[in-house]
């Protein structure tokens, strides 16, 4: 299929396929990242509460001069805060400086205390319900709610009572991780995937994969073209290639049309060379059902 400039949401929404990630982008910088990406033909932005950079993303849009509708913005419920969803989301809508999010994500299912630890006395699905109440009484500040981090595990745990089918889940994908058990999953049931470390994080070995150089060199591009492309040639997906350098941000957002033949070469990297770059252990609670963290 020809590369998706973006896709609908079961909300009727309409997502842009690319759109600016910020994790790891620091306060000093990602208000410039944001800026210069809206200035020059990015229309989506994402972010989250754990990353400590909403204000400044915030500042990114007010100094583009875009009005805030044409702008997807999308920040997330830190673990943290799964006891207080609602005052959690004020905290957002202030540090953003906007009257609405396009979507609320739930980071992981991990809810942890204030100092880190798991904490087991809170269930995520409770969280998910408050989410869910929230967005049925607030249209007017929150237009979609989905998750991140969820795997076929706890999806079907999800499904069972939600009354409000995640719009997006956001993931690790790449040719390293390409989680077909989970995208399937989704596809299914009309959610959007949303690739996260779409690279394989900071210098990854996929950069200089052999395949992955070979499509590059034919379209005469860069190797991070090759693996954002990817998600753009997938139905129902978007992806979040991260940057705060102005040329990095011009590059990332050329996409190419890959060929099916491609597409599955970049698939069989995996068969090979399996990695993640965010492991979910790291939340305390093991491997949150997904196959390869077992």
């Amino acid at each position: 299929m020809p590369a998706t400039t973006s896709v609908t949401l079961n909300t009727g929404a309409v997502m842009p396929t690319v759109g600016l990630g910020t994790w790891k982008s620091k306060p000093g910088q990602v208000e410039h990242a944001v800026e210069f990406a809206l200035k020059n033909g990015y229309k989506h932005i994402d972010t989250a509460a754990g990353y400590q950079n909403e204000a400044e993303v915030g500042q990114g849009i007010k100094a583009s001069g875009l009005p805030r509708e044409q702008i997807f913005l999308t920040t997330k419920l830190d673990n943290p805060d799964q006891r207080h969803p609602a005052k959690a989301l004020e905290a957002s809508l202030k540090k953003l400086d906007t009257p609405y999010l396009d979507l609320w994500l739930m980071h992981w299912p991990a809810p942890m205390t204030t100092d880190g630890k798991p904490d087991r006395g809170h269930d995520w699905l409770d969280t998910w319900k408050t989410m869910e109440d929230l967005y049925l009484a607030h249209p007017e500040k929150i237009k979609a709610i989905g998750v991140s981090n969820f795997s076929v595990e706890y999806f079907e745990r999800l499904l069972k009572v939600a009354r409000v089918v995640p719009a997006v889940n956001q993931i690790e994908l790449h040719p390293s991780c390409p989680q077909d058990d989970v995208v399937g999953y989704c596809q299914d049931k009309g959610i959007v995937l949303t690739a996260y470390s779409p690279l394989g994080s900071d210098n990854s070995p996929l950069l200089t994969n052999e395949t992955v150089t070979k499509i590059a060199a034919k379209y005469g591009v860069q190797s991070a073209n090759v693996l954002v492309s990817l998600h753009a040639n997938k139905p129902m997906h978007t992806v979040l290639p991260k940057s705060v350098t102005n040329e990095r941000i011009l590059n990332n957002a050329k996409i190419l049309d890959l060929t099916p033949e491609e597409i599955s070469e970049l698939h069989d990297i995996d068969k090979t060379h399996h990695f993640r770059a965010c492991h979910p252990s790291w939340t305390g609670f093991g491997g949150l059902g997904f196959p390869d963290c077992k």
